[in-house]
């Protein structure tokens, strides 16, 4: 099994399992966008393999911590670290007022660390990338469609919704047009359900037919992602977001 496929095999795994993880920890994404020669560009960090999501590319983020809280408002609070993971992880100082509120992500219920985890996308301010070395590895600016065919190639590792959000950022060309798309629509909500197939295994999502009861065999509409040892590939029937 290729390095890249690990998430998908990790994911059917923790589904066979049965077990139920502890409460979930509410956390924070900010995915920095900026304009590139080819298009748009998203900065995409390698965590430390010793840590969560250990040897993945992620977008700047972390768990909200107790200084991050913001009484009764949830959002407010993923914001604020949101802002302070940006300036830890990747040294770079984004405007709360900046932030627009992309999707929130709930991991499956088996998975043994649970994220509650709100996406946000800003524009990434001019200077240059300083990441902690700790937490973080490496760092690269990455069109969306660059990023997908790296992992597919075995090149980079990702996570579910990472992939999606890429996905979703892939049809975009420049930063402005993919904060209008963002403050045009509700930010989605993705409760992931996990189902072991041939090959590797899928992600279900709302809409799916298989959602319900995590059979992936049962026809009918399709919100999923395929994560298989030859490749990933999102499906969605027409209407989605």
């Amino acid at each position: 099994m290729s390095d890249s496929n690990r998430h998908g095999e990790r994911l059917a795994r923790w589904a066979e399992s049965g077990h139920k993880s502890p409460p979930p920890t509410p956390a924070a994404t900010v995915v920095l966008l900026r304009d590139g020669s080819s298009g748009l560009e998203t900065l995409m960090l390698r965590r430390n393999s010793k840590i969560a999501f250990g040897g993945m590319w992620v977008f700047p983020g972390g768990r909200v911590d107790a200084a991050d809280r913001v009484e009764d408002d949830e959002i407010a609070s993923a914001r604020r670290a949101a802002v302070r993971e940006s300036a830890e992880e990747a040294g770079l100082s984004v405007d709360e007022a900046g932030l627009v509120t992309f999707s929130h992500w709930t991991p499956p219920s088996v998975a043994p660390r649970r994220f509650l985890t709100w996406f946000f996308l800003a524009r990434a301010p001019e200077r240059e990338v300083a990441i902690d070395g700790g937490e973080i590895h490496e760092h690269a600016w990455m069109r969306p469609t660059e990023a997908l065919e790296r992992r597919d190639a075995g090149q980079i590792e990702l996570a579910a919704p990472t992939f999606v959000t890429l996905h979703a950022l892939a049809r975009s060309e420049d930063v402005d047009g993919a904060l209008d798309r963002a403050r045009t629509r509700e930010p989605e909500h993705f409760a992931t359900a996990v189902s072991r197939v041939e090959g590797g295994a899928v992600a279900l999502w709302h809409g799916d037919a298989g959602y319900a009861d995590r059979d992936a065999e049962r026809p009918g509409p399709r919100h999923r992602l395929w994560m298989l040892a030859d490749g990933w590939r999102y499906e969605r029937d027409s209407g989605g977001q």
